[in-house]
């Protein structure tokens, strides 16, 4: 009998000890979640911007990780990693370790329309969690001033009157600027024809050359053009009115109710990042959209601000992807 005890009471010691030992390395091995996640950040974070050095991604990250970085109390450095449709970037933070130490700046482009237009891109979707939303770019739809054309409503009769079709330049194949021409096309029921260009620059010489007929282009790009009369302004793809260009009605204003086309930005993370770091990243990013350094910054690049939390950023990306990929899908583009 008081071997049994005996038995008994040493078991019961050895389990104690047991689940004394694994609580302890339970607290060890998963500080992540825990005391690292409250701590963050304790090391530089890297922030990769999808696109090639210049314009106006660059000037947005540099705008928007400065204030971040005295936020977080710790450095930022921007990764320009650029190529395959903003693809590669997005892929290099895809791959790295959920610890909130690489961030994305990307866009609702390198979520959708990248994602259909690349053959192995190496990272889906679910591959990056959402941070927050940063802002949004509107395009204009522009003419040369020499144009008979208008409005929106004189481009959709000249385009179904004229025997040939009209000519639009974009920066690129699959950028928002050359599926904004599609999408209103396919809208107003209209043939316009795609002429892609390796820049926005280039295309926007041609305009003022008088080599293509119309252009759709980040606001920025063409606004003092705008202002000097060297460029007429139809309308603007957002779905209000650009703080730029305040007196210039937007497209679904013109006669095509709905029709909307943004390049949106926003931060993300790998997934399976700590949801406190997710939330603290949140938390900083949703006080920088409100300094006024920052919001002057963003307001001359275009960008109308918008701070949301990481599930509406979400959202937006999931109202987004059926539009593009349709259209991806009836204009016959096909990935590279």
């Amino acid at each position: 009998m008081n071997v049994h005890v005996n038995t008994q009471a040493r078991s019961a010691a050895m389990m104690g000890r047991f689940i004394v030992g694994f609580i302890a390395l339970a607290a060890v091995v998963t500080p992540v979640g825990g005391a690292a996640a409250q701590d963050y950040p304790t090391k530089p974070i890297t922030l990769i911007v999808p696109f090639a050095p210049g314009g106006s991604t660059s000037v947005i990250a540099r705008a928007i990780s400065d204030k971040l970085s005295e936020q977080l109390k710790q450095p930022i450095v921007i990764d320009n990693r650029g190529g395959a449709g903003s693809t590669i970037g997005a892929r290099a933070v895809a791959k790295s370790a959920p610890d909130g130490s690489t961030i994305l700046l990307g866009t609702n482009a390198t979520l959708t329309i990248a994602l259909q237009l690349t053959r192995n891109a190496g990272y889906e979707r679910k591959d990056l969690a959402s941070i927050g939303f940063v802002g949004a770019v509107s395009n204009v739809v522009a003419v040369n001033p020499k144009s008979p054309v208008r409005s929106i409503g004189d481009l959709i009769k000249h385009a179904r009157s004229s025997s040939q079709p009209i000519q639009y330049g974009s920066p690129g194949i699959g950028t928002v600027n050359h599926l904004s021409g599609e999408l209103l096309a396919h809208t107003a029921k209209i043939k316009l024809v795609h002429v892609p260009y390796r820049g926005a620059m280039p295309a926007l010489s041609d305009l003022l050359g008088g080599h293509i007929s119309l252009l759709f282009s980040a606001i920025p790009n063409v606004h003092s053009h705008i202002g000097a009369g060297t460029v007429r302004a139809l309308a603007v793809t957002g779905p209000k009115r650009a703080a730029l260009l305040p007196n210039v009605p937007t497209v679904a204003e013109s006669g095509l109710p709905g029709f909307e086309a943004t390049l949106g930005y926003g931060l993300l993370a790998p997934a399976g990042t700590p949801r406190p770091i997710i939330e603290r990243l949140n938390r900083e990013l949703r006080t920088v959209l409100t300094t006024p350094s920052v919001l002057k910054v963003l307001a001359n690049e275009g960008v109308e601000p918008l701070a949301t939390t990481p599930e509406e950023f979400t959202a937006m990306i999931d109202r987004e992807e059926p539009k593009w990929t349709a259209l991806i899908k009836q204009i016959g583009l096909v990935a590279k």
